[in-house]
Formats: structure tokens, sequence, C-alpha cells
């Protein structure tokens, strides 16, 4: 498997917040339930293959989360020298 690193920023009752993870791929919806567990009421699960029901962003929303968003920690930035 290839993990890879993300940053996944969001805000919590008016505060922001930040937190890395290490996933084998990441998206919008994945990310809602990322931060619902930073936040201390979603649910990790034991492994990827863990059925348990996702957070999503309708419930996210109503325990005081928004603003969601998510970027890889090892992709180069732009204009960065050799890229």
């Amino acid at each position: 498997m290839n993990s890879l690193l993300y940053t996944i920023d969001y805000i919590l009752h008016g505060e922001a917040r930040s937190f890395v993870i290490r996933a084998d791929k990441m998206d919008t919806a994945q990310a809602w339930h990322w931060a619902s567990c930073d936040a201390g009421f979603g649910h990790i699960p034991r492994s990827p293959r863990d059925q348990t029901r996702r957070t999503t962003r309708p419930v996210a929303e109503r325990f005081g989360i928004s603003e969601v968003k998510w970027r890889s920690v090892d992709a180069p930035e732009a204009g960065a020298p050799g890229f």
C-alpha cells in the first residue's frame, strides 16, 4: 500500500483546527469523517475493511463542524525548484 500524508483543516464551533493523517486515499467525504473523529465524536475504524458507518457531512455539521478542506502534504508546491 502506498500511504500518503494529508492535512485536514476545519472549523469547530468557530475555532480553526488542523491535523495531519496518513491514508491510502482521501476525498471530501473521508475528510469530513476524519474531521469528526478529530473533533471527538466520529468512530475511528479498526481497519480499512471495517464496515462501520462513516460520519457524513450533514451529521458533522449538526455537531458544529464546517469548512472542511484537505490537501496532500506529499505533493510538491507550485513553483518549487525542480518542478
